[in-house]
């Protein structure tokens, strides 16, 4: 496991944003950056998950949170800039934005790998990825110390058989993510860097994984030390680099 022990206010008065925040490790991050004093925002298709997320940081007492119901599948170009705008006149800058959202897709050999199937991937992993990156990053400038965190996957570093779309998703994750760190470097207060998490217990690895005991991984909650660095001030100066959770 990434070794860090994050202070109680760690995260007071940031606004970072969590795509894929009702469940999973979205979930549990999003948590986990309230707890630590973050305005967590958290974004979604599914609304009653994002307001189950909610109601938990409520309840512990954390700063209120907003949710954000967007669905990365199908947004159009305009309903990324009214996000933004929201963002804006309510928030007024963005000091975090993690990208977690992902499904995999069929996993099959590239030959039975249909079109559709590989395009809406891309579409989850890859597009809306940019889009609501170069749609935020003004707002990211209007931090004095911003951090973008994209989630990869030891599939996305090194291929492997079977993985299809997914793989191809995650290698230009880690593309997107190295251009815009050497683009923000010395230019402006962002940095960004990605995350493997690796085997956890979710919903999405045991839909890869249906045969394996998730009961051998570990919880969301237990990964998240590298979550919490890399989006609090200790990683300022941190650009450019692919972390592994575990």
């Amino acid at each position: 496991m990434f070794q860090y022990s994050a202070r109680p206010d760690l995260l007071k008065d940031r606004v970072i944003l969590v795509t894929g925040a009702g469940r999973g490790i979205g979930a549990a991050a999003a948590q986990a950056f309230a707890a630590h004093g973050a305005t967590v925002l958290l974004l979604g298709k599914t609304e009653a998950n994002l307001s189950r997320v909610y109601d938990a940081i409520e309840a512990a007492g954390h700063p209120q949170p907003a949710v954000i119901p967007f669905n990365l599948e199908t947004a159009l170009a305009h309903q990324y800039d009214e996000l933004a705008a929201m963002i804006e006149s309510e928030f007024g800058k963005l000091d975090g934005l993690l990208h977690n959202a992902s499904i995999v897709g069929p996993r099959t050999p590239l030959e039975q790998l249909s079109g559709d199937n590989f395009m809406r991937v891309m579409q989850v992993n890859v597009n809306a990825t940019f889009m609501l990156t170069s749609t935020l990053l003004p707002l990211l400038k209007l931090s004095s110390d911003a951090s973008v965190v994209f989630t990869s996957s030891s599939v996305g570093r090194k291929g492997r058989a079977y993985w299809g779309a997914y793989a191809v998703s995650k290698f230009a994750t880690e593309g997107l993510m190295q251009v815009l760190a050497d683009e923000v470097d010395g230019v402006a207060p962002v940095r960004a860097n990605s995350i493997n998490p690796g085997a956890t217990r979710t919903d999405m690895r045991a839909q890869a994984y249906p045969g394996e005991n998730p009961m051998n991984n570990p919880l969301p909650e237990a990964i998240l030390p590298v979550y919490l660095y890399l989006l609090g001030p200790d990683s300022n100066g941190v650009n450019g680099q692919a972390f592994d959770a575990q």
